[in-house]
């Protein structure tokens, strides 16, 4: 069965160009389907510059798809996402609107980096080309000053040592810190997580955790799926708890962790605490 995937509605878009608004992060009626099945069903979300928003819910409640559609690794049926206050993977040119083409796409991702459940580190370079190549490859930074850069990350992430093995020579929490170090590489303005640490061993939770939480101190703008619901309850400025591709509640953590206001909201929380 092929399914048609159509461009958002020009009536679902900004005005003209730009949008004006406070937030970062900006999503308004986002619709996504794969075949018959709707993923997302028209989700807003506001994320202010220098917060963390913390994305709970049940598998298949279209967390991972919404991070994905943010970055344009998911065309949308209908709605918008604007970073910064530019639209993101489309253009509107009086009453229509045209994608974007890949190389412009490319180029807006640089602004949004993603951190993904299972590292996703090039195999056949070391830890220390793994981040510089991007900078260079992106943005064309000269080699010298992309390296210098991603030795600085790799001391914020406590991983200095390391800059010469390669993947298979790390743990899995040492992978994910250097995948966070690579995101940060490309100095976005908005960080993706998708449960960066549902691959790792129990044991290993707590170090790339702390990595996220020193991030957050520093005032980094970031939107993050997990199930560590204390992690959300510690860090999160604002959870939002998705079921069904709808957003069903999102507030303050005490608000949603401790006094949910909604039924489904309440039996997740008693199945995860």
């Amino acid at each position: 069965m092929t399914t048609v995937v159509k461009e958002p509605r020009v009536e679902d878009t900004p005005a003209d160009g730009p949008v004006a608004a406070p937030s970062m992060v900006q999503v308004r009626g986002l619709w996504k389907s794969f075949g018959p099945t709707a993923v997302l069903r028209g989700v807003d979300l506001d994320v202010p510059a220098g917060s963390v928003t913390v994305v709970l819910g049940p598998s298949g409640s279209g967390k991972s798809t919404l991070l994905r559609a943010i970055n344009h690794l998911e065309k949308v049926d209908r709605g918008f996402v604007a970073i910064d206050g530019e639209l993101i993977g489309y253009r509107r040119a009086g009453d229509k609107l045209h994608e974007l083409k890949e190389r412009e796409v490319l180029r807006q991702r640089t602004n949004i980096g993603f951190v993904f459940q299972n590292f996703n580190l090039f195999p056949h370079l070391t830890v220390l080309e793994n981040i510089v190549e991007a900078p260079v490859s992106a943005l064309r930074r000269p080699k010298a000053e992309a390296r210098a850069r991603a030795l600085e990350l790799l001391e914020r992430v406590g991983l200095a040592e390391k800059a010469d093995a390669y993947p298979r020579q790390l743990s899995g929490g040492q992978q994910q810190r250097v995948a966070i170090a690579r995101a940060l590489a490309l100095e976005p303005k908005v960080l993706l997580f998708d449960e960066p640490t549902s691959a790792l061993d129990p044991e290993l939770v707590g170090e790339v955790l702390d990595v996220v939480k020193d991030l957050a101190r520093a005032g980094t703008t970031m939107i993050v799926v997990t199930h560590e619901i204390g992690f959300a309850r510690e860090v999160a400025d604002t959870v939002v708890f998705m079921d069904g591709g709808v957003v069903v509640e999102q507030g303050p953590p005490r608000a949603v962790l401790d006094e949910p206001r909604h039924e489904r909201t309440r039996a997740f929380l008693a199945k995860v605490l």
